[in-house]
């Protein structure tokens, strides 16, 4: 299990450091007005970071999701390992309860990193900078609004991330067992790979629009005054000025994202375990970790 872990950790961040500059960008254009917008599209705001920032724009934040990783990942091994155990058989409906318990219990602190993380991508550059890292961040927040400001987006936080991590695995279960994933297979990893990265996909899609709300709550009052009271009138708000498509804004970064981040996650997750256990340790083998969807990665320890 403590190998399992480790493994876990390095490949959660690898997975962060090839994502994070596509999460910039979705939080970039979910979060832009709608009568001045500052980027045409997904393409547009790449280039126009890199050209204004340098590269080092798009890794805004990185701080906050690697700070956080090693907690969350605990977190998640503990409740989604322990929960479905309690449960006491390993099905469809169990692996998503025990998902959605996973994902739940982790947002003490994926709510918090994440506003961190969220507020340094938008900050400006050079002297103008507000924040020098995420844990000062987080201490200029806490001391203007409290506990209540750090936690600002816990309610939408809850309401995404406990039935996306549900879905999660949910679908990569399933999935894993349709493709035929068995300990000796030569397409072993490509097929972990492919399970995962659909899996990715589909925990976004189940709620995506609710991550619109938590970015436009946690970035509120960043460049002006505050204008929302909470999620129900964030979203009130949102969809009466843009209508429907305010809630895809991003999407197409973070779908861009989510292969890439699992397929990173993978291959680092099986050449550390393959060097760390070595070649006479075939028992250990019966299972290659998944990845987690969304701003957190974790990986459970088994199929």
């Amino acid at each position: 299990m403590a190998l399992d872990f480790l493994a876990g950790c390095a490949g959660g961040v690898a997975g962060v450091l090839v994502g994070h500059p596509f999460d910039t960008v979705k939080v970039r254009l979910q979060v832009q007005s709608l009568e001045k917008p500052q980027y045409r599209g997904t393409v547009h705001c790449f280039q126009s970071i890199i050209k204004q920032e340098s590269v080092l724009g798009l890794y805004k934040g990185l701080g906050s999701p690697l700070m956080g990783l090693t907690f969350i990942n605990a977190l998640v091994f503990g409740v989604q390992g322990n929960t479905l155990r309690a449960l006491g058989q390993d099905s469809p409906l169990n692996q998503f309860l025990a998902g959605a318990a996973a994902g739940a219990i982790q947002c003490v602190i994926c709510c918090p990193m994440e506003l961190a993380k969220t507020r340094l991508q938008l900050q400006d550059v050079g002297a103008a900078r507000t924040y020098r890292g995420s844990l000062d961040c987080l201490a200029q927040i806490y001391r203007r609004e409290g506990v209540r400001g750090v936690n600002r987006g816990m309610v939408s936080t809850l309401l995404r991330e406990t039935p996306s991590f549900g879905v999660y695995f949910l679908s990569y279960d399933l999935g894993t067992r349709a493709l035929g994933c068995e300990p000796g297979d030569a397409l072993l990893v490509p097929k972990l790979l492919l399970a995962g990265g659909t899996s990715g996909i589909l925990s976004w899609l189940s709620t995506y629009p609710v991550d619109v709300v938590k970015s436009r709550l946690q970035a509120d009052g960043v460049r002006g005054a505050a204008r929302y009271r909470g999620f129900l009138d964030c979203a009130r708000q949102s969809y009466r000025a843009e209508g429907w498509r305010v809630f895809t804004r991003g999407l197409t970064s973070t779908l861009l994202r989510a292969f890439p981040v699992n397929a990173a996650t993978f291959a680092t997750v099986t050449i550390v375990l393959t060097y760390a256990r070595g070649p006479e340790d075939p028992a250990e083998d019966e299972g290659v970790p998944a990845a987690a969807p969304g701003s957190a990665l974790a990986q459970p320890s088994s199929l």
